[in-house]
């Protein structure tokens, strides 16, 4: 029988319960706490007790965990019930936010604020194995510590803001994950592997734990099942740390733009086909210009006010589609049975795309950045940069 921790520890207040802050809250529950719920939608909880006031909540708790969707929530919820707050209470966010906003509560808070982001998902809270970030001072980590514990591994780091940035470059990694096993289910359709075939692989290798662990989602058929981590819940974290770093980050605009429901689980954006036949037709248009010389081709591929732009002979260009189309004398090179040429990436963000691709002619590899258009008859190329390497061997 669980010991209960009404005596040593009061009562903790879980402050969101959506699927984390759920788990959260009936975890603590079977652990001894005594636990009050609320949540902003209203939403009652067959595991603990809830309440429609979240003073009412607070008011009673020695303990205040939040379990919110962002930071503005958290800063909210705060702001709504700070004068039910009792000077003893300790504050723990175990939500995903920014760096920045996590410095801000911490400071607003003191020494009464634990910043905590966890790793993992509704699994490992009933598990308890989750790994937890804690940032605090000696005093209130103590006090927190046994509800820590019985949630996961607590990892101590500096101070909240390293906690909010730790929690954001783990989810980046996490979303990578998503999008490499995305290139390489989009890779098995199009060399006609079966589905199953592909994950049973896929299993053996550096994705494996994503792949077993979602498995239910990734299958031709998949079960039925309960995302425990949403595409718009990971999309929001990468949009915090690219904002937050100011660096350049694939996956943020990779994730948001998934053409899924954001509240499907993260491994649906891995099953997403790649990009329709209407946005490479114009690429491969391009490719059948090379081929064959015929400038044709290209007239077809770009849009009649394109520029082509880049570095030739030591000096910049930037021709108009027909001064391009003159550089093609409508013959193959002599040298085209060894020129290979590929598509590297493309991506679509809604009307406009962008691609990438690489040229191996002899001994110039070219790279073409391209932006795309969708305009009355289909997509077409509005421009194109490119780089040319010369192997000097």
């Amino acid at each position: 029988m669980t010991t209960p921790h009404t005596t040593t520890q009061g009562t903790i207040a879980v402050l969101g319960l959506g699927r984390m802050g759920e788990a959260i809250a009936t975890r603590l529950a079977t652990q001894g706490w005594d636990v009050v719920g609320w949540t902003r939608s209203g939403r009652t909880s067959d595991a603990v007790k809830t309440t429609g006031d979240p003073n009412d909540a607070v008011a009673a708790a020695d303990l205040v965990l939040l379990a919110l969707f962002d930071g503005p929530a958290c800063r909210q919820v705060l702001d709504d019930v700070r004068d039910s707050l009792r000077t003893d209470t300790l504050v723990l966010n175990t939500s995903t936010i920014a760096p920045a906003q996590a410095s801000e509560l911490a400071r607003q808070f003191g020494p009464s604020y634990v910043h905590a982001p966890v790793l993992g998902s509704v699994p490992a809270v009933a598990s308890g194995t989750l790994q937890i970030l804690a940032a605090a001072d000696h005093d209130a980590l103590d006090r927190a510590r046994p509800v820590l514990e019985a949630l996961g591994t607590v990892r101590r780091v500096d101070d909240a803001s390293t906690a909010a940035s730790l929690k954001l470059i783990a989810n980046s990694s996490l979303a990578g994950a998503v999008l490499a096993l995305r290139d390489s289910l989009r890779q098995a359709d199009a060399l006609g592997l079966s589905r199953a075939q592909a994950l049973d692989v896929l299993e053996l290798g550096q994705l494996g734990g994503l792949v077993a662990r979602k498995r239910p989602f990734l299958d031709t058929h998949p079960a039925p099942a309960a995302a425990t981590f949403t595409i718009q819940a990971l999309s929001k974290d990468m949009a915090l740390l690219a904002d937050a770093s100011n660096t350049p980050l694939r996956s943020a605009s990779g994730l948001a733009d998934t053409p899924v429901d954001p509240e499907a689980d993260i491994a649906v954006a891995a099953t997403v086909p790649a990009v329709e036949d209407a946005v490479l037709e114009p690429l491969r248009a391009y490719i059948r210009g090379h081929a064959t010389g015929d400038p044709s081709h290209f007239r077809d591929a770009f849009l009649p006010t394109a520029h082509i732009e880049g570095i030739r002979d030591g000096a910049f260009v930037s021709w108009h589609l027909d001064e391009y189309c003159t550089l093609f004398p409508g013959r193959p090179a002599p040298d085209e049975p060894t020129r290979t040429r590929r598509i590297d990436a493309v991506d679509v963000h809604g009307t406009v795309a962008t691609a990438t691709m690489t040229l191996s002619h002899g001994a110039d590899t070219f790279t073409d950045i391209f932006l795309l258009t969708h305009v009355t008859d289909g997509w077409r190329i509005a421009n194109k940069a490119y780089h040319r390497r010369t192997c000097t061997k």
